[in-house]
């Protein structure tokens, strides 16, 4: 899912717990699923942020040009401005959008 395109909420929502329940038939369990895929988007947001950033690295940084560069500042600003990867995770579990499996109950 891309995360950019994501109806996730940009603050902080309070949830009831027990909705968090019903999918997994285990609260921690959902909880544990929402916190590895926040780790992946995280992980997903960094890498990408990192290869825009590294567009405009050079080889002699100075101080002059590090406040003048005003493509790099509004790149930096449009990620901070994306929802939290925690938030989005919890958004992709709640509309059923992640995948999951537990191999102990399996067996």
């Amino acid at each position: 899912m891309d995360y950019k395109k994501t109806n996730a909420p940009t603050n902080t929502v309070t949830r009831d717990m027990v909705d968090f329940r019903e999918e997994t038939g285990n609260v921690y369990e959902a909880i544990a699923i929402i916190g590895k895929r926040a780790n992946q988007i995280s992980v997903e947001m960094k890498d990408e942020l990192k290869k825009k950033l590294e567009e405009f690295s050079s080889s002699s940084d100075n101080l002059e040009e590090v406040f003048e560069n005003r493509e790099q500042i509004e790149i930096s600003r449009y990620y901070e401005r994306l929802p939290k990867p925690t938030l989005i995770a919890t958004q992709e579990f709640t509309e059923g959008n992640v995948y999951y499996r537990n191999p102990l109950k399996e067996n």
